[in-house]
């Protein structure tokens, strides 16, 4: 049961008209009361003899007995209150007793209290109601609403255990603000796929993620195609912004602007500063060890930049495993950029899910854990060689890096869920988990090619090469062997094994490693995580393409020399 309270209003007419009237697309059905402050109150939509006008005048009576000069400038109040749309079509009676909980919750008329307001409370479609109100008590003193918005939720969650209702997870007052009904309307009569709050709300995002400093967020902003104004204070010094779409405006033909903090928490120019200042001592000496910014790989393109993601992003699984609440925290928050930088420059056939990904996992980024900058200063990194790396394309090594961190994502993103999950974050899990069904969506969009190169690879194997890989399967993980010699991936795992032992590496060690750094029972293929987990630690092109045969002897690939105290990861090993 979803209640939302509504801006405060200053005439009950307009709002009556708008309850009993057929609603913007024709909508409201059999507009009629349920329930109000008197048994008596005149219904307009079932009696023919009264008007929208006796009703008005009954509940604005408490309101006009005052003297003018002591009337609230906004009297009118408005909850309304939806089922979920997986409840039962409930009662008029029903739905009438919801309202005189809701309204003694709220504190427009407590139970008991014969001098609450006045309030109607109507139904015009099966799945919820509306109820109006005026805030002026019937002994002239108003009524004390603090807080009514987290009281009707906390009353809809006794409501929903009682009625037997499916139980929406409770908020925190985390979340982003929602739109409006009047946002909702206008987006869908100009057939906007979502409301403008909703399209600033990531065209910011993406304008932050992996920036580095005011003036680059905004030079973002301006190149995305917002319309931006800059708040500034007498002494010169910026206090905040305001953005909008340029075809969104209102009935006077002005934009209509948002402010970053209307659009969600940690957009208000103060919380974006926060990931700008210098990371704490404490937070440098536990985050991940990292080349300087500017001292980085010299591949900036969209293969290289996803291929150091999927490094950081495996990082900061590991951190949200194991690390202390902010900086599990500051990993989520950054995350969150990565996703939106990732989305913004995928190929066509994955952008969708990936913008959906982001979208959803944005909820999941904020809580009342305080994130502590510095721990996250790799992932930020990993957004923003993702931002300046470029689109990447579909096929090729750029295309089957996308596969590689999407996979590393869809660990990081499940990690998420279920830290907030242990500690009663209810929505952020319930986003975490959307987040990754539309990752593995955009998995599945682009793995196929890449893993069919690999599959062809492994298929073509000699022999005595295949039976050679599967031993090292069944010595590196015996709990593991009978499952990921059995699915459909093996052939792909068996050539990248191949091909790691050619480029210098102990198969059965790195195998090994990958398979310990984290369980693996979640996976849909075990097999598949391996291959991603392989070609990373190996430093192998996650397109095999280009690459001799798998197995193959005397192969440029193969002589490779290798690091002259031993192999890659035993010098990894060392080095920890």
């Amino acid at each position: 049961m979803i209640p939302r309270v509504h801006e405060m209003g200053n005439r009950t007419i307009g709002l009556l008209y708008y309850l009993y009237g057929p609603g913007t697309h024709e909508e409201h059905v059999d507009p009629h009361l349920v329930a109000a402050w008197d048994s008596l109150a005149p219904d307009p939509g079932r009696d023919p003899e009264t008007t929208y006008a006796d009703l008005q005048q009954l509940l604005d009576q408490p309101v006009e007995a005052l003297p003018k000069r002591a009337r609230p400038s906004e009297h009118v109040w408005h909850l309304s209150v939806r089922a979920a749309p997986e409840d039962p079509v409930l009662t008029d009676e029903q739905w009438g007793e919801i309202a005189r909980r809701m309204v003694a919750a709220t504190g427009i008329a407590p139970d008991g209290d014969t001098a609450g307001c006045r309030w109607a409370a109507v139904r015009h479609a099966e799945d919820h109601i509306h109820i109006i109100a005026t805030v002026v008590r019937e002994d002239g003193r108003q009524a004390r609403l603090r807080q009514d918005g987290k009281r009707a939720q906390a009353e809809a969650r006794r409501i929903e255990a009682d009625y037997g209702l499916r139980k929406l997870n409770a908020g925190d007052g985390t979340a982003a603000q929602r739109p409006t009904s009047a946002e909702r309307h206008k987006a869908s009569r100009e057939r906007r796929e979502r409301t403008p709050r909703e399209e600033l709300r990531e065209t910011v995002r993406r304008a932050v993620a992996g920036a580095e400093s005011e003036g680059e967020f905004f030079d973002r902003l301006a190149a995305s195609g917002l319309l931006v104004r800059r708040r500034i204070a007498p002494s010169g010094d910026l206090l905040g912004y305001t953005v909008a779409l340029p075809d969104d405006r209102n009935g006077k033909g002005e934009p209509v602007f948002y402010s970053g903090s209307k659009l969600a928490p940690d957009l208000s120019l103060p919380r974006i500063r926060e990931r700008w200042t210098s990371p704490t001592e404490s937070a440098v000496e536990n985050a991940e060890e990292q080349p300087p910014v500017g001292l980085r790989p010299v591949d900036t393109g969209p293969a290289g930049a996803r291929r150091r993601a999927a490094s950081a992003v495996w990082q900061a699984v590991l951190v949200v495993d194991q690390g202390d609440d902010t900086e599990v925290a500051a990993q989520l928050a950054a995350a969150g950029e990565v996703l939106d930088a990732l989305a913004k420059t995928s190929a066509a056939h994955t952008r969708r899910q990936l913008a959906d990904a982001a979208f959803a996992f944005e909820r999941a980024t904020r809580s009342h854990v305080r994130a502590v900058r510095g721990y996250d200063r790799a992932l930020r990194q990993a957004a923003r060689e993702l931002a300046y790396g470029g689109p990447a394309l579909g096929r090729g090594e750029e295309g089957a890096t996308t596969a590689m961190v999407i996979d590393m994502i869809v660990f990081l993103v499940t990690a998420a869920a279920h830290w907030h999950s242990r500690r009663g974050h209810a929505q952020q899990a319930a986003a975490a988990r959307e987040a990754a069904t539309h990752l593995r969506a955009a998995y599945h969009q682009s793995a196929p090619y890449p893993l069919g190169v690999l599959h062809e690879r492994g298929r073509h194997l000699a022999l005595p090469v295949h039976r050679q890989q599967a031993a090292t399967v069944r010595t590196a993980v015996p709990e593991l062997a009978e499952r990921v010699l059995g699915e459909a991936a093996w052939p792909a795992l068996a050539a990248t094994l191949a091909d790691a032992q050619a480029a210098g590496h102990d198969p059965a060690l790195l195998l090994a490693e990958a398979a310990g750094r984290r369980e693996l029972d979640t996976a849909d293929s075990i097999a598949e995580v391996l291959v991603w987990r392989l070609r990373r630690l190996a430093d192998l092109p996650a397109d095999a393409t280009a690459l001799p045969p798998a197995g193959a002897r005397n192969t440029p690939l193969q002589q490779r020399p290798a690091h002259p105290t031993g192999n890659r990861s035993d010098q990894r090993r060392k080095a920890r």
